[in-house]
């Protein structure tokens, strides 16, 4: 029971860090427990999430294959290390990605089956379905047998999913019916706003887009990150950098969470600021970064960059 307690302290400890972005002292801890302990699972997919963060992708991989290994049947573990494969498969040539592309899928469907409820595990799932080949196992009936599914639990979530097949068939006046349709039935909720924002990104519909997020900066908010997606839609569109800038002090003024770590969104901070001449306040928020995540290569080089 102690060796037990130990281990759920150590993993809610390294859950905090990766929240608060605190991503060097969540792999200090992690590694420490490692190496001194019996691995556990827990740890091991913590780790995975933390390289992950990092961008650090064969860590990531080979730290969730660890929490795999040894808990097979926990549902979570199997989507991270899907996802740790999908971010390999888009960096690597054809042949090495239609490999791993096979485990990406193996893995989420993994995930899937073994907790059906898992929204998440779907919604990763799905994406595969939609934008991989045949050959591959991807496929519109499958999305679709997918799309039922996840109506069971979020009925909102249904037509987000056919929103991804039509734009995949470049079926633009459905997708943004669909859209609007998950708006709808999510209430006006900011991660529909984001989601239609991010199509009216990919049309150059700018000023449509920019006005989504300022629906999405008004709407109920479940999901904190939503302010550093929208943020950073704006900054690459080149639009509104003071808004975007506002919504990223906003969002470091709550608290932060894992899927929008706190380093990186001071590093975007830094770089909408340079983009606006504050490069005193674009090296603040670089080192800001750089404190919570030293190895953290794309913020050093923005430091470098307006420290010259």
């Amino acid at each position: 029971m102690l060796i037990a307690s130990l281990t759920a302290s150590a993993a809610d400890s390294a859950k905090e860090m990766l929240a608060d972005g605190r991503i060097d002292e969540a792999i200090a801890e992690l590694n420490g427990r490692l190496s001194s302990a019996t691995a556990d699972a827990e740890s091991s997919n913590l780790l995975c999430r933390a390289y992950y963060a990092l961008e650090d992708w064969d860590r990531a991989e080979s730290s969730c294959r660890k929490a795999v290994s040894l808990a097979p049947d926990d549902s979570r573990f199997h989507l991270w290390l899907g996802r740790a494969y999908g971010e390999k498969a888009e960096r690597e040539n054809f042949l090495a990605a239609a490999v791993l592309a096979a485990k990406v899928r193996e893995e989420f469907e993994r995930a899937v089956q073994l907790n059906p409820k898992d929204v998440d595990a779907r919604l990763d799932l799905t994406e595969f379905y939609i934008e991989a080949p045949a050959i591959l196992g991807g496929g519109e009936r499958k999305a679709r047998e997918q799309a039922h599914s996840i109506a069971m639990v979020d009925p909102a979530l249904e037509h987000w999913v056919y929103a991804r097949i039509a734009e995949s068939k470049k079926d633009s006046a459905t997708a943004e019916r669909e859209y609007r349709q998950y708006i709808d039935l999510s209430k006006g909720d900011a991660e529909a706003w984001l989601d239609l924002a991010l199509f009216l990104r990919r049309q150059n519909r700018l000023d449509e887009m920019e006005q989504a997020i300022v629906k999405l900066s008004q709407a109920p908010m479940p999901k904190l990150d939503v302010l550093v997606k929208a943020s950073g839609i704006l900054y690459s569109a080149g639009r509104s950098f003071p808004f975007a800038t506002e919504l990223l002090r906003r969002y470091l003024a709550a608290d932060p969470v894992e899927a929008a770590p706190a380093f990186k969104a001071h590093y975007l901070l830094g770089m909408l600021l340079e983009k606006q001449g504050d490069t005193a306040g674009a090296a603040r928020e670089y080192r800001a970064s750089l404190s919570l995540a030293r190895n953290f290569g794309m913020a050093q080089q923005a430091l470098n960059r307006v420290m010259h």
